[in-house]
């Protein structure tokens, strides 16, 4: 089963690679990974988007929560959310496709970025079944490359990641008197 997993951590170098050596070290394989900042630049947030069972997942869950840069984790997968992706898409054109290629991506709410002979450039947001409907229209024509940027959510609702941190003190700067 597919999971989205949204985890809160503190934005300092060495975080990803920590967390990424977690999930490979469990055997799993991330199928999405998005990192960003938040509206507090002391935190970034991450988008981890794994296939397993329920019971697997909690297993890792229980371990992200051991290291010590993890400040809260969300599986969105049980609740409601807002998920995007962004793909770049060059697909191989001519004088007699490029139009039809317009066409699908306006159908998609795409956009047109880039403009070669015998190369256009699509550009393309929403949820991953989205993405992967155009990319199956456009492969027709040739696709020369794609670039996808993985999934990137939100709960929707109420704000519920950081408003409800506790800021902590990392057990690192804890010193005794």
């Amino acid at each position: 089963m597919q999971r989205v997993l949204s985890v809160l951590v503190e934005n300092e170098s060495g975080v990803l690679t920590r967390i990424a050596g977690l999930f490979s070290r469990r055997g799993f394989n991330i199928e999405s990974l998005t990192v960003g900042p938040t509206e507090n630049s002391a935190y970034a947030r991450m988008t981890i988007t794994v296939n397993g069972s329920n019971y697997a997942v909690e297993q890792i869950t229980k371990q992200l929560h051991k290291l010590i840069n993890v400040i809260k984790i969300t599986d969105l997968t049980e609740m409601s959310f807002v998920d995007r992706e962004l793909a770049l898409i060059k697909v191989a054109s001519t004088a007699t496709t490029r139009s039809e290629i317009i066409q699908i991506a306006d159908l998609f709410r795409g956009r047109i970025v880039d403009v070669a002979e015998d190369i256009l450039i699509v550009e393309v947001t929403g949820e991953q079944g989205k993405i992967n409907a155009i990319v199956h229209l456009l492969s027709k024509f040739g696709i020369k490359e794609i670039a996808r940027t993985g999934r990137v959510a939100l709960s929707r609702g109420v704000k519920t990641d950081e408003s409800q941190v506790q800021h902590r003190v990392p057990l690192r700067m804890v010193t005794s008197s």
